[in-house]
């Protein structure tokens, strides 16, 4: 496959806006966020990394509306995030599939509350998302039948199928052994910047370095505690990237840069 600039982003899909967060223990404050601002464009894959335990999965979860900011405020589209949302989804680490229900009654479940939906046009909706994701022939098989890869491609066939213009995946390869991450890294962002779907922009939390220069658009390095933003870090590479190459292991030290 012949090498292919990077893209032109254009169009902010969603922006964080002085996010700050902070929790109480015995009326002690505990600062876990501090004015953390970002965006994201269109057709951009943008990582968010930093120390464990910096509170980039709570970040995650205040832009899908799950968690609640003390400051600050998420807009998708200028329309601000109050609550759980249509057009945002989420992928998580842990697959958080329903052990008792097949592939496809999984990625349904993720569609039960639309009720703007026959149960024909969800059918539907959750066959095309399995297929695009390379499960066809799989719809029937429960869960725990299923690799851990194959686990991990029905939560994002589930995500897919609620027609989200924002994905937002909490560490998705982590609890994948390494070469069956390697392979499904290398087609998300195929899958997930892609016409064929509705998704416009792509925000995943990772502490795998490498991970995050193969894949992202754009890097946001927190800091420790209460976190802030450290620094960005635009990677202009070329796709599909060569993990052996020079030219990655310089935007590697880059982001290692900021971590340390």
């Amino acid at each position: 496959m012949s090498e292919v600039p990077s893209q032109i982003h254009g169009g902010k899909i969603i922006s964080v806006d002085n996010i700050s967060l902070v929790y109480y223990k015995e009326k002690e404050p505990l600062p876990v966020l501090a004015d953390v601002s970002l965006t994201a464009g269109k057709d951009q894959l943008v990582a968010i990394t930093g120390p464990s335990g910096c509170g980039k999965s709570t970040l995650l979860r205040i832009m899908a509306g799950l968690t609640k900011a003390t400051s600050g405020t998420v807009k998708v589209l200028d329309s601000e995030v109050t609550g759980p949302r249509a057009d945002i989804t989420m992928v998580f680490q842990n697959f958080v599939l329903l052990p008792w229900r097949t592939s496809l009654e999984n990625v349904l479940f993720g569609l039960s509350s639309r009720t703007d939906l026959t149960e024909g046009q969800k059918l539907d909706k959750a066959k095309k998302a399995l297929e695009e994701t390379g499960l066809m022939g799989f719809e029937n098989v429960y869960p725990g039948e299923l690799s851990g890869g194959m686990k991990q491609r029905v939560g994002v066939a589930r995500a897919l199928a609620t027609d989200p213009e924002v994905m937002l995946m909490d560490e998705p390869f982590s609890s994948l052994d390494d070469l069956t991450a390697e392979r499904l890294r290398r087609e998300i962002h195929e899958l997930l910047i892609n016409p064929s779907t509705s998704v416009k922009t792509v925000i995943m939390v990772s502490h795998n370095v490498e991970e995050i220069i193969e894949l992202a658009d754009k890097a946001i390095v927190l800091s420790q505690r209460p976190a802030h933003v450290a620094g960005e870090v635009k990677i202009d590479l070329p796709r599909p990237r060569n993990k052996k190459s020079e030219e990655f292991f310089k935007w590697v030290d880059k982001v290692y840069s900021l971590l340390s």
